[in-house]
């Protein structure tokens, strides 16, 4: 992770966190850990919490607390303790904040508005955490800034759609150990991250169906060369469901019982209420351990359904997440924002902020750095053509 190695660097000499506390909700495994430290060796007093109870790494935890990393997190852990591990960090009263799903801000508007007392501000990496963000914010209701990393280009462009797209099927395919080609993939949603699902499915030799409620990204799965329509068609006929948006009961019982025996249902959303996993448990008549994160589910009609790591995020309940080459630019954007809200939180508005543009073009120029590409610069004349 080269450019958050020399981000590293420069919090190193500058410790632009000096005397602060900085709270994170992150995926605790060896990408996100490092997010953590170069917090820590910027100056900052770190407290680690987890935004999903199966991607911790208890061996990465560890690590990292005897990095100085104060860690507030364990392998699946119930969701009571999950949500006294949120607590704990954010009962420190911290000054940044760097959240995944929403769940710390939700927690400080409705529950503990007081742990807000210090806080600066923070940033937001995910589509749900963004919505929910937003909705807050529509209401009046947010009271503190919040850097709006999702839909920064650095971001978006390449972690939704070619870390999503590679880490979804790493994780279905070391999961199942079954062969993709010749399958029918149904991939629901086609934001960003739904695009490169379908991108990777294709690539593997899938045919994929796009389902959608959006007119504008209809067209787009269309001409992208996918068949599109709704889950209910869709439903008797995929042999692996992903589901990529961000909403609740995407997936439904009535959907399961249309498909095909053997059918294989994962989510890439961040919470574990895009599969109506509860519903399927009470639908189902008998249920087994098909392999290890594969849970059988025998329905009223004879079929067998199988989940993949209880519904949630197959990317990294099964898998180890988004490659290191992607993630080193979306981390990078939320160590630069947190230093922004460190040393101007307090002049922000009360908002969903898009990331500045000088820290998305400055994580784009580290990046082609590391990979040894140039680029052309415009001449004055040029200049002058342009703008003048």
């Amino acid at each position: 992770m080269p450019v958050l190695q020399s981000i590293e660097a420069e919090f190193t000499r500058d410790q632009p966190f000096a005397g602060l506390r900085v709270v994170t909700c992150i995926h605790l495994e060896a990408k996100t850990a490092y997010l953590a430290q170069v917090l820590h060796m910027g100056g900052a007093e770190v407290y680690a919490t987890g935004s999903n109870p199966l991607s911790t790494q208890d061996d990465v935890c560890a690590a990292l607390a005897e990095s100085g990393v104060t860690v507030l997190a364990t392998h699946g852990c119930t969701p009571e303790e999950f949500h006294r591990y949120e607590c704990l960090a954010l009962s420190v009263l911290p000054d940044v904040m760097v959240d995944d799903g929403g769940d710390l801000a939700h927690i400080l508007h409705e529950e503990h508005p007081e742990w807000a007392v210090n806080l600066r501000g923070g940033n937001e990496e995910t589509t749900t955490g963004i919505l929910r963000l937003q909705s807050r914010a529509r209401a009046g209701q947010l009271h503190f800034p919040m850097f709006n990393i999702n839909d920064a280009d650095c971001k978006h462009l390449f972690d939704n759609r070619y870390g999503t797209g590679q880490s979804v099927w790493d994780g279905i395919m070391r999961t199942t150990n079954l062969v993709v080609a010749g399958k029918t993939a149904v991939v629901a949603g086609y934001g960003w991250c739904g695009k490169g699902v379908a991108m990777r499915a294709k690539g593997l030799g899938a045919k994929v169906v796009v389902t959608e409620v959006d007119p504008v990204k209809a067209i787009e799965a269309v001409m992208d060369g996918f068949d599109v329509m709704p889950m209910g068609d869709a439903a008797q006929l995929g042999d692996f469901f992903v589901t990529v948006t961000g909403c609740h009961h995407v997936v439904t019982v009535q959907h399961m019982m249309a498909m095909k025996d053997g059918a294989i249902l994962t989510n890439a959303g961040h919470f574990d209420v895009e599969v109506d996993a509860q519903g399927l448990r009470e639908l189902a008549v008998s249920h087994f351990t098909a392999r290890h994160n594969i849970e059988g589910y025998v329905l009223p009609n004879g079929k067998t359904i199988y989940l993949i790591a209880e519904g949630r995020l197959v990317n990294l309940a099964a898998g180890d997440g988004h490659p290191a080459e992607i993630m080193d630019m979306s981390f990078a954007l939320q160590a630069l924002c947190a230093r922004r809200v460190a040393e101007r939180g307090i002049d922000l508005s009360h908002d969903v902020l898009a990331v500045p543009r000088d820290i998305d073009q400055r994580v784009a120029q580290l990046k082609l750095a590391a990979l040894g590409v140039a680029l052309d610069t415009l001449t004055p004349a040029q200049e002058n053509y342009l703008h003048g």
